[in-house]
């Protein structure tokens, strides 16, 4: 078992990394980290001294004064430097750098400096460093005009607010889950690489993606397709595009019924992608789902009986209620990172129909059990 401490859990890459963690409990143990542990040595050097490795995520991004960024950043490595002193701590360290380093500002400037003081601690006490410079990191859940412009375009697109581009320049970008794993990688090889570059898995122009977000908007979000995904990148970008919408009050999304003195026609999906469709039969009372996907795109459409789908994001306290009736057929799409089930709460069988945009594969379910 391996202990691991996230500084910085809370924020974007560090509630990815500790979710994904948290998932795979017979290898690893997380060990709680707050903010205020910076502020008390005592408490610092108890958590420090209950990590075989430290995942150091901790830093301001964004501040109008780019000298107190800098001055917050190299204060936190510091502090933490010192706490590893005095513990004579050998955990595995791992510190997340930018590939703003390369570039002639304060922010650069501090992560640069934060992995080579903890470069030096390594290499006096005998210590392991993995120093990763990564680059741009998109996905669920960044906060917008903060942590990227990708989020900061899903959160306007989402409101029909209109993003605006100052620099049309190309991104080198790589997804959240695929940094995380990059993250599990050098734990498990427990990597002392001080300088260990993090590749990019896509390079895309701002305007192309601008491009891509509306576009999902408008196929998506307006109309209630699928939209065409014609590779990676555009999955993961649709993903987190989903995740940027207001789930409350845009679903239960009702379907156009056409019908006459035969009865009623309902179209389910209109789908770019390929997928997986099913149905099922669920009695009063019952209950199926409780559990999430961290990739795939799913679809719950009740299509006889009464329902409620309930849908709650990992990690959060917030339960959305959704009342279904096969009277007025309708569905409801499950955003990523997002606890799900189905209850039948009428008196007679409920008919669910189910599209998902991936063959399930026992090797590789991507279904996490948790109750909503």
């Amino acid at each position: 078992m391996i202990n691991v401490g996230i500084t910085g859990s809370k924020g974007f890459v560090g509630y990815h990394l500790y979710q994904t963690l948290a998932l795979q409990k017979d290898e690893f143990s997380l060990i709680e980290f707050d903010r205020s542990f910076f502020d008390d040595n005592q408490t610092l050097d108890a958590f420090v001294s209950s990590c075989d490795v430290i995942v150091h995520l901790a830093a301001l991004n964004r501040h109008n004064d780019p000298q107190f960024i800098y001055e917050s950043n190299t204060l936190l490595v510091k502090s933490l430097v010192a706490s590893l002193k005095r513990t004579a701590s050998k955990a595995h360290l791992i510190i997340s750098s930018s590939t703003q380093e390369e570039r002639d500002n304060l922010y650069g400037k501090s992560k640069k400096e934060g992995r080579l003081l903890l470069s030096e601690w390594a290499n006096q006490s005998g210590g392991s460093l993995s120093g990763l410079v990564i680059p741009n990191v998109f996905g669920p859940f960044g906060h917008p005009y903060y942590n990227s412009v990708i989020a900061t375009f899903c959160h306007q697109i989402a409101r029909s607010e209109t993003p605006k581009i100052d620099v049309d320049g190309e991104l080198k970008l790589i997804y959240v889950g695929e940094l995380v794993e990059e993250i599990i990688n050098v734990i498990r090889n427990n990597d002392n690489t001080h300088e260990l570059i993090i590749l990019h898995t896509a390079e895309v122009k701002v305007s192309e993606i601008l491009s891509l977000l509306q576009y999902f908007r408008k196929s998506y979000q307006d109309d209630g397709e699928i939209p065409v995904l014609v590779n990676d990148f555009q999955y993961k970008l649709f993903n987190t595009y989903r995740c940027y919408m207001d789930v409350t009050n845009y679903f239960p999304k009702k379907f156009v019924q056409h019908a006459d003195n035969r009865g009623a026609f309902v179209e389910i999906a209109r789908q770019g992608i390929s997928g997986q469709t099913s149905f099922s039969t669920s009695l009063p009372g019952i209950t199926r789902g409780n559990h999430f996907h961290t990739r795939k795109i799913e679809r719950f459409a009740v299509i006889k009986g009464k329902a409620l789908i309930q849908l709650r994001r990992i990690d959060t306290e917030e339960v959305h209620d959704f009342y279904l009736d096969g009277d007025e057929p309708a569905y409801v799409d499950m955003p990523i990172w997002y606890t799900h089930n189905i209850k039948n709460i009428g008196d007679d069988i409920l008919y669910t129909n189910f599209w998902i945009n991936e063959f399930f594969d026992e090797q590789n379910p991507d279904t996490y059990f948790e109750i909503v």
